[in-house]
């Protein structure tokens, strides 16, 4: 049912005709979820249109019998006056163009269509399945709000209005993808934004040619964002926190919201934006810029250490006095660097084990894998217990970082490292870590801006507040 083939047609004033053309486009015979209703209104024969599973049932049954209990001398002469003086709900708009008039009812929109009248009047009384604002699994904090995006954009539109409340915050609606017809609304201050860069946006997503969004949000990112996929590092901030969503709008950014999707796209984003999260603001300025600094060293950590250590192994003697206990003891029946990359993949197989994997038996399975994979895999001589040791740290201090973009990004730099590490020695280590600085500095934004401002270009004074948490400004001394 694609909208784009009514094209600019009007409906006509004869209810027949109407219903003959939304029937035969609606396939209302073979949808059995299309529920259509031939009523009369005020001696007028008028049908209603509406997606079973949308309408609120208790308005539908009130609105049915106002309808029916109008009389011939009350009914207006046009929809126009219809919409304004006799239909008692609040959200009722007017169209006369196919195209409009069949989104509307396929997103939900209760349509009727009166004979003699030239305007469908469209009630939006439509309710979608949704689940409650419940904390998000992976965005949580230790204080702070306990509330979380949830798959219905009005819902998500409303727990920033909440938070937001000046006129100058704008929530502007667009749509993308031939059959999906998907909404996004762009969330921004109006006083505040960027305004080239928020028409560059919408320009982009006017200009968007597929046929839906399949993959939500992350469609929707690849439509906006095409050059330089190779670069791992995000272009984009998600989040599925409102508190979060609406700090970016009041730093002048723009949140960008997909239906069906619990979380919200934030942009432009540098990579000091991605490693900021929700806890940093809710303690005390002196444990936030702790809890920021800790984050950044582990990343730096998650890293080196495993290619530092397989080149300390390869150059023992650079090991320094006191340290030489990291030596492998035990006997390697597998050289270090695929016993790396084995567990490399091996923990991404129990991630992905553990999503699929039933509540009930999380506990159990998760104990047989620490003791399989741990123990006895050392035990039988695959791998050695110092390897074991330094990947189990690495797959825990991965998850201090609140983007799964940003972490798979630093793995596949660590992966790299470790092969030219284990090809070409010193020279290869530093090569990896000249390419990781490069593949950070040459990445753009989505606005066209450096990725790592403000150390490029330098501004000590917005790089001192991306380092450190300090005082809320107005807060007394």
């Amino acid at each position: 049912m694609n909208n784009a083939s009514t094209d600019k047609k009007k409906m006509s004033t004869s209810l027949s005709e109407n219903m003959n053309y939304l029937n035969k486009f609606l396939s209302v015979d073979t949808n059995f979820d299309v529920v259509y209703r031939v009523i009369r209104i005020g001696g007028r024969e008028a049908c209603m249109y509406f997606i079973d599973g949308f309408c609120k049932d208790e308005m539908m049954q009130k609105m049915i019998q106002y309808f029916l209990d109008l009389k011939e001398e009350e009914m207006p002469a046009t929809a126009h006056e219809m919409s304004k003086s006799n239909l008692p709900y609040v959200e009722v708009d007017l169209h006369d163009e196919w195209a409009q008039i069949t989104y509307f009812i396929m997103s939900g929109v209760f349509a009727l269509f009166i004979d003699g009248y030239d305007k469908c009047l469209l009630i939006d009384s439509r309710t979608y399945p949704s689940r409650g604002v419940e904390e998000p699994e992976k965005d949580k904090v230790l204080r702070g709000s306990k509330d979380g995006f949830v798959e219905t954009i009005v819902f998500n539109t409303a727990l920033i209005r909440r938070r937001i409340r000046s006129e100058q915050l704008c929530m502007e609606m667009l749509h993308a993808g031939n059959s999906s017809q998907t909404d996004i609304v762009l969330c921004y201050m109006d006083d505040r934004v960027d305004h080239a860069f928020l028409e560059k946006i919408k320009t982009r997503i006017n200009e968007i040619q597929v046929d839906a969004l399949t993959m939500n949000q992350e469609s929707l990112a690849e439509c906006l964002y095409k050059k330089k996929w190779y670069n791992p590092f995000p272009k984009f901030k998600f989040t599925e926190r409102p508190d979060t969503a609406s700090a970016q709008i009041l730093e002048g950014d723009i949140v960008i919201l997909v239906d069906n999707s619990p979380s919200a796209m934030i942009t432009p984003t540098s990579i000091f934006d991605i490693v900021e999260e929700a806890d940093d603001y809710y303690f005390p300025p002196i444990t936030g810029t702790y809890l920021r600094l800790s984050r950044f060293l582990i990343a730096i950590i998650t890293y080196i250490m495993t290619p530092t250590f397989l080149l300390l192994m390869q150059r023992p003697e650079w090991i320094p006095a006191g340290f030489e206990f990291i030596k492998v003891k035990d006997a390697t029946n597998i050289p270090l660097i695929w016993q790396f990359l084995i567990l490399e993949l091996a923990i991404d197989g129990l991630r992905l084990a553990a999503v699929n994997t039933p509540n009930m038996l999380s506990t159990p399975l998760s104990v047989m894998a620490a003791l399989v994979l741990g123990e006895f895999s050392v035990n039988s001589g695959w791998f050695n217990s110092e390897v074991m040791l330094y990947m189990a740290f690495v797959a825990i201090a991965n998850y201090t970082q609140a983007s799964y973009e940003l972490s798979y990004a630093i793995k596949f730099m660590r992966i790299i490292n470790l092969i030219l590490t284990a090809i070409f020695g010193l020279w290869g280590y530093i090569a990896a870590i000249i390419l990781l600085l490069a593949a950070i500095a040459t990445n753009r934004t989505v606005s066209g801006k450096s990725y790592i401002y403000p150390l490029i270009p330098f501004n000590l004074k917005q790089l001192s507040k991306r380092l450190f948490r300090y005082r809320l400004p107005g807060s007394r001394e």
